[in-house]
């Protein structure tokens, strides 16, 4: 395990903290219709396309749940696991696309922002406390999921992921009357 002194925690809550922003204004400047228009380069509503942007940042918090167990067992676990969730793409690709189409339902224009805040806030909190042993830890990534995932990625490097997430998806969205 290699020790991560130089992280920057700071960086990463201001990452955060920008996308928050970012997401913020996006919704502020949406209306009805900007929401149900087709996103650019996929299936999704600009809506659910949203939605898929938030739940980056929400599975973070459970993958941090997973780190701290996978770091504890032999890598060959969470390389098996990884591989795994490898083979399942499709199925995953078919909840991925209908997760982010209910998700958008319950967790809609009017509730994303809320729910980003209190995940945003969860997230900075907890790379603040973060030791640097945790920050090192890490596991293997099914990369055929998402081309952010890399094959093994510790701790510190997925806080930064949700935010490469998010940025890419941002481009897809096809909001304001730019769009129209």
């Amino acid at each position: 395990m290699v020790e991560h002194a130089e992280f920057d925690r700071e960086a990463v809550v201001d990452e955060l903290e920008q996308a928050r922003l970012v997401f913020h204004g996006l919704l502020q400047a949406s209306n009805r219709s900007d929401l149900r228009r087709a996103s650019a380069g996929t299936r999704w509503t600009n809506e659910q396309l949203l939605f898929h942007m938030l739940f980056g940042y929400i599975i973070v918090l459970a993958l941090l749940r997973l780190v701290r167990l996978f770091s504890w067992l032999p890598p060959a676990v969470s390389r098996g696991f990884a591989r795994i969730l490898d083979a399942a793409l499709m199925p995953f690709n078919a909840v991925n696309y209908w997760g982010s189409c209910v998700g958008a339902l319950v967790f809609n224009h009017d509730r994303m922002g809320a729910k980003l805040d209190r995940v945003i806030n969860r997230l900075q909190r907890r790379v603040l406390v973060a030791t640097a042993r945790e920050l090192s830890s890490g596991m293997h990534y099914p990369t055929r999921w998402d081309p952010f995932f890399r094959e093994y990625m510790t701790l510190g490097e997925l806080f930064r992921y949700p935010t490469q997430h998010f940025d890419f998806h941002r481009h897809q969205l096809t909001l304001g009357p730019a769009a129209r």
